[in-house]
């Protein structure tokens, strides 16, 4: 018996073919999220806003609403100085600086804080102490929202602390 060399490589390969295709789900697969996460600081019970001012030795409620088309994921602050004037604030009103200075005692806070699982949309409300020994001046005030798809959206405030 002479066995065709042609023919044999094509059974095997459309043998392979078809048990590739009877893999496949004939399901339709939910569509990648790529979509970003929202951070609103624009309602009028937000805070900070830009160009904001807090007071040393004193509480504020940072509040915002967070959102996502599918899913939030994590948010976290952070808070540090501005005294040489370099910038990462998205927002467009630009604010009165102080003098360019040297940092002493320059406040420094990094907070992640919770979101409860399955979320669409979240009003943040959580409170921060700004110690009363710190630098005063220009601050950045850094909220960095990510979905559970891991999309991140950053939001930079310029804020002072008297």
């Amino acid at each position: 018996m002479r066995i065709n060399v042609k023919k044999l490589n094509l059974l095997v390969g459309g043998l392979f073919l078809a048990a590739a295709l009877s893999n496949c789900s004939k399901d339709k697969a939910e569509p990648i999220d790529t979509t970003y996460p929202e951070i609103n600081t624009d309602s009028p019970t937000a805070f900070p806003k830009q160009c904001g001012v807090l007071k040393r030795g004193e509480k504020f409620s940072f509040k915002a609403l967070l959102s996502d088309n599918k899913e939030l994921g994590s948010v976290s602050v952070d808070i540090h100085h501005n005294f040489d004037h370099h910038t990462h604030s998205t927002e467009l009103q630009e604010c009165d600086m102080a003098p360019v200075k040297q940092a002493v005692k320059p406040f420094l806070l990094i907070k992640n804080i919770a979101i409860p699982a399955g979320l669409k949309s979240y009003e943040l409300n959580t409170e921060i102490d700004v110690p009363a020994d710190i630098d005063p001046g220009d601050y950045h005030f850094m909220i960095r929202l990510t979905d559970k798809e891991g999309w991140q959206t950053i939001k930079g405030l310029s804020i002072k602390i008297n």
